[in-house]
């Protein structure tokens, strides 16, 4: 499947050349007899050709060749004696400008400039004699933004076939039922089956048992948007529990008492627990601050048997303008001299360091001290699910499989309504949206983090984290597509689109960790969040820099250390066959017996190891 694999510039031979600017049906005739230049996926179609551009590599220089536009993609390739080629999904372009007019003088002085949402710029110039430059233009336009010109995404054109179905990987029930519930003290209801107690939940929540469907009505009325703090996870010994929420809608002054026993409630429901802790996301003085426009938090004196901790993690807007520097100093060009100046100066690590020990604090609460959790910033779909995510990641060692990974973004989220049609633009040509904002990329590079301090706790790999932030931008499968699980069911995704997990789950073998010993990490991880074990991913963020690329392959050393592994389980299983084989001959005394099952239990611990 040559789709969502072709991500990222790689180099081939080119065979052949093309004619002058080509538009709709006519592509395909005139590619026809290059066949191998210009893969396509199924349900993707060549819309424009251009000869004679010339693509002006930041890192190598100008290099002259053919520019394709499909519906789904941007495609340079070198002329035939250059194996050269640059690759960008259209999803991936949030903005196109023109460069030069009709009487710029000057090599390269006419063309295109194309931003984009994976760390690239991408300027080309085109011949004015020629008259490209209009046509491709306005194909990607007219392809890049489909939000805008009312089109649908490419994902509804996208047909390619999986072993796979990538929509049952999560069913909200039956991960109730992996948590315990119902219980006691908490049960699953379907009141916002319908979407209409709050059309950014999901429509299966999980609530404690003594609270009746009109106490949630009344309490979802004082939280903003309707988000009443409802179950993420609980803890499978003593249960503590996450549950997650948005602000009170209290103002200067107002006060429900039906929101303060539904706390109660959810403090009750620990026998263990004499306190409950709410965690804000938020600076304290954000949140002072938007008592003004309604919002606000809660008070230990009104919530008893609280604890309100402020975890002081910024802002959408402080986030977007820390990636913007960050991508200043990270593309095209990189200043040695003053690197670690410059990257301080972003403060993007920073940022990091803040989510992740917020993650810690939670996980540490909730484990060690077996103290239930409400967490919430002002909406509660993007502070929040970083937080709880990352918390219910660093418990549960579930989550750390590949399958238990995809439940969780599908989990925390997606059924939580991030927005992510508005943060990341979908097919939105307004690229100075201040709602755009960096924040599930946040949470996926905190879990890298994560797995650098733990290199063997995780199923998955580099390579997996790095597929799913492509395909957050693509626009090639419907699974990230706008911005609510009620807005997806409105819109057919499921039954019309591929889920990007159809494409991960039948590739599995790629997106494996070969040192994975899932045996030896079932506890607890307690990362570092400090700066001085936190660095910069620099095979994501300056991964188009030719320099900064690893001579030796990642994919072709992860199946080196797989056929290894596997070489030492068949040593370790014919060993433990001769041990069996032994035991068989003659029947051990018991001191023997004792003694040989010290060794099988070794035995089977080394073969955990690997």
């Amino acid at each position: 499947m040559d789709g969502p694999k072709r991500q990222h510039s790689h180099n081939s031979k080119a065979e052949g050349g093309l004619g002058t600017v080509i538009e709709d049906g006519n592509v395909k005739a005139e590619l026809s007899a290059n066949q191998g230049e210009l893969a396509l996926c199924k349900g993707e179609k060549p819309q424009a050709t251009a000869k004679d551009v010339t693509y002006l590599c930041p890192f190598t220089g100008p290099v002259r060749g053919f520019l394709y536009i499909t519906n789904y993609k941007l495609f340079f390739k070198a002329d035939d004696d250059i194996p050269f080629t640059v690759e960008v999904p259209l999803g991936t372009i949030y903005r196109v400008e023109k460069i030069g007019g009709t009487t710029s003088r000057g090599e390269n002085a006419y063309g295109l400039e194309i931003y984009c949402k994976d760390f690239r710029n991408l300027r080309f110039a085109h011949k004015q004699e020629n008259h490209s430059r209009r046509l491709i233009y306005e194909r990607i336009m007219h392809y890049a933004f489909p939000a805008s010109n009312g089109k649908p995404y490419f994902a509804y054109s996208f047909k390619d076939e999986f072993e796979y179905n990538g929509w049952d990987v999560y069913d909200a029930e039956k991960e109730f039922e992996r948590l315990g519930l119902p219980t006691d003290c908490w049960y699953v209801t379907r009141i916002n089956e319908k979407y209409e107690l709050s059309d950014t939940y999901p429509a299966v929540v999980g609530v404690p048992s003594s609270v009746s469907d009109e106490d949630i009505k009344k309490v979802a009325v004082f939280r903003s948007r309707n988000r009443l703090p409802v179950l993420c996870w609980l803890h499978p010994t003593n249960n503590a529990s996450i549950t997650r929420a948005s602000q009170p809608n209290r103002g200067l002054l107002a006060r429900n008492k039906d929101d303060e026993k539904y706390f109660q409630a959810i403090l009750e429901a620990n026998p263990q627990c004499h306190k409950l802790l709410i965690f804000d996301a938020r600076p304290r003085i954000n949140a002072v601050a938007n008592q003004a426009k309604g919002g606000g938090y809660e008070t230990e004196e009104n919530y008893q048997n609280t604890e309100v901790i402020f975890l002081d993690i910024a802002n959408i807007h402080v986030m977007r303008e820390s990636l913007r520097k960050l991508k200043d100093i990270c593309f095209p060009n990189i200043d040695d001299t003053h690197w670690l100046t410059n990257l301080e100066n972003t403060k993007w690590l920073d940022h990091i360091k803040m989510i992740m020990a917020g993650a810690v604090r939670i996980a540490d609460a909730v484990d060690r001290c077996r103290t239930s959790v409400v967490v919430h910033c002002s909406d509660g779909w993007d502070r929040t699910p970083q937080l709880t995510a990352l918390a219910m990641l660093l418990m549960d060692p579930y989550y750390r499989t590949i399958i238990g990974f995809e439940v969780l973004i599908e989990k925390e989220w997606l059924s939580f309504g991030h927005k992510f049609n508005q943060r990341y633009g979908h097919g939105d040509k307004n690229h100075a949206d201040d709602q755009r904002s960096p924040v599930f990329l946040q949470f996926i590079d905190c879990v890298w983090q994560v797995t650098r301090q733990f290199p063997c706790a995780f199923e998955f790999n580099e390579t997996f984290l790095i597929t799913i932030l492509d395909h957050l931008y693509s626009c090639m499968f419907g699974t990230f597509l706008y911005n609510s699980e009620s807005q997806r069911e409105k819109e057919d995704v499921k039954t019309r689109t591929t889920s990007l997990w159809s494409y991960i789950n039948t590739s599995m073998m790629e997106f494996k960790n070969p040192l994975y010993a899932p045996y030896l990490h079932q506890h607890v991880l307690f990362p570092v969040p400090s700066l001085r074990r936190l660095e910069l991913w620099t095979r994501y963020y300056i991964r188009w820099n030719p320099r900064m690329q690893a001579q030796e392959s990642e994919e072709q050393r992860n199946r080196d250390l797989f056929f290894l592994c596997e070489q030492l389980r068949q040593k370790c299983e014919e060993l433990q066959q001769e041990i069996d084989q032994r035991m068989t001959v003659e029947v051990p005394s018991t001191p023997d017996a004792v003694s040989l099952h010290s060794t099988n239990s070794n035995s089977q611990w080394a073969t955990a190891q690997l």
